[in-house]
């Protein structure tokens, strides 16, 4: 990301999936998230034969190496709970060096 001009001082949504084999498991982990604040979905998406269920927990953060390894401890740490695990994270690029598109008008 900071190889791409991306400046990493800038907090954004972090969106870190999780799956799970049923989908009481997955609404379970995502309900124990959102009574903690943070926005979460479940999702039947089949990605895994093993774990169809992809639960998607969103934390507003700075993107360090430091604060998303430690957040997905957390998140892995309740997910063994309900049978499942971590499946990974991604997050859209800072918008503070995307120029505008121009128009007609101009």
């Amino acid at each position: 990301m900071e190889a791409q001009g991306d400046d990493l001082t800038v907090p954004r949504n972090l969106e870190f999936t999780s799956v799970f084999p049923n989908e009481n498991a997955a609404r379970k982990f995502a309900e124990y998230f959102s009574t903690r604040g943070y926005a979460a979905s479940a999702e039947f998406t089949g990605t895994f034969e093993d774990s169809p269920w992809d639960v998607v927990v969103v934390k507003h953060m700075v993107p360090s190496h430091e604060e998303i390894g430690a957040f997905e401890d957390s998140l892995e740490a309740v997910a063994v709970n309900f049978g499942g695990r971590n499946d990974g994270w991604g997050c859209l690029s800072s918008s503070r060096d995307l120029k505008p598109l121009s128009t007609d008008d101009e």
